[in-house]
């Protein structure tokens, strides 16, 4: 049961929390083998962070965001990124009437205001840095600027997914836009033997609409989400040797030499041009201490860290351009070395 940090019965957070676990219980009825993913977009959705996600072509990604604004209960849309796509598109969308006059209808950011709750941007590196700028501006500020006024959107969770095959006609997400993302979760095929076999023969995963309707919905209110956030983070404390331990991976990761890590064909010197802005560490506490709430504690420990720690740090941390290629490898191979390095309190 979830108690505040003086010890007393906090009613509130003990029902949401229950609630959040039925929730993940919900979504992974729609979703199978992906329990770790899912538990990592609950923390997200509880840290009121935007989420980047990775993976290969068909793994469900799209499915796992339908059903999470299903049982959320809040309004969903997406966008596909392309590069002819312009900042307008997103805003409005023009066409001919019937009467041969030309219409303007608001786009998939406007079309249902300030109630929207997740909004999917698949393959955003094919969309132009003008559009990146545009998302950059609706993830930090939650409003835009549109006919003559500014919308708000307080309830607003932004995902998109990179296409991380294809290289032509693509455009990398600037520093400043990643470092917006809360996390960056990767979506791989399950490994389950059972999950892959129900996925590829189980007609009820064959039609997703279907699939989708058959959740129970709204099981989370969206538009409560911000205060019980706040609440939480208020609920769980770090102790000052929880808050060395994370300074201690701060300083390493940024310095990995000074921890004596060493990586195969790697210049370390070189490596790390940017290792994690505070506002990427205050994401990673406002994360871990959504994950101690999960698990049922009101005091963070090293393994709230860890459990987080890739998701929130890995797209932070900038590498020689040379490495660029080799990144995925080269940055987990990083962050396990430094939990090997700094000692666990």
């Amino acid at each position: 049961m979830a108690t505040r940090g003086d010890g007393s019965t906090d009613p509130v957070l003990s029902f949401w929390r229950q609630a959040a676990l039925e929730f993940e219980a919900e979504v992974a009825k729609a979703v199978l083998g992906q329990d770790a993913v899912i538990r990592l977009l609950t923390i997200a959705i509880f840290a009121r962070g935007h989420v980047l996600l990775e993976g290969d072509v068909g793994v469900g990604k799209t499915t796992l965001l339908r059903a999470v604004a299903h049982v959320l209960g809040g309004l969903f849309e997406r966008i596909e990124g392309t590069v002819d796509l312009m900042p307008s598109d997103l805003i409005y969308h023009t066409y001919i009437g019937e009467d041969g006059r030309p219409r303007v209808e608001p786009g998939p950011i406007l079309r249902h205001g300030g109630d929207l709750s997740i909004f999917f941007f698949n393959e955003i590196n094919r969309a132009r840095p003008q559009v990146h700028a545009l998302l950059l501006r609706l993830m930090a500020e939650k409003s835009i600027a549109a006919f003559a006024r500014n919308v708000d959107f307080p309830y607003l969770q932004i995902f998109a997914d990179r296409n991380r095959i294809e290289r032509e006609e693509t455009f990398e997400l600037p520093a400043a836009a990643r470092d917006r993302f809360l996390m960056e979760i990767n979506v791989a095929t399950p490994t389950d033997s059972a999950a892959r076999r129900a996925l590829i023969f189980s007609s009820r995963f064959h039609d997703v609409d279907r699939l989708i309707a058959g959740l129970r919905p709204a099981i989370l209110d969206y538009r409560e989400l911000g205060s019980v956030a706040e609440r939480i983070q208020v609920s769980v404390d770090a102790s000052s040797r929880l808050q060395d331990y994370v300074m201690a991976l701060w300083d390493c990761l940024r310095r990995p030499t000074s921890a004596n890590i060493v990586l195969p064909d790697v210049d370390m010197e070189r490596l790390v041009e940017g290792g994690g802005s505070p506002r990427g560490l205050s994401f990673l506490i406002r994360a871990a201490k959504v994950a101690a709430w999960l698990d049922g504690r009101i005091m963070l420990v090293p393994e709230d860290i860890r459990a987080v720690f890739t998701p929130v740090m890995a797209h932070r941390i900038f590498l020689d351009p040379v490495y660029d290629l080799r990144r995925e490898a080269i940055v987990a191979d990083l962050c396990q070395r430094l939990f090997e390095a700094v000692p666990v309190p």
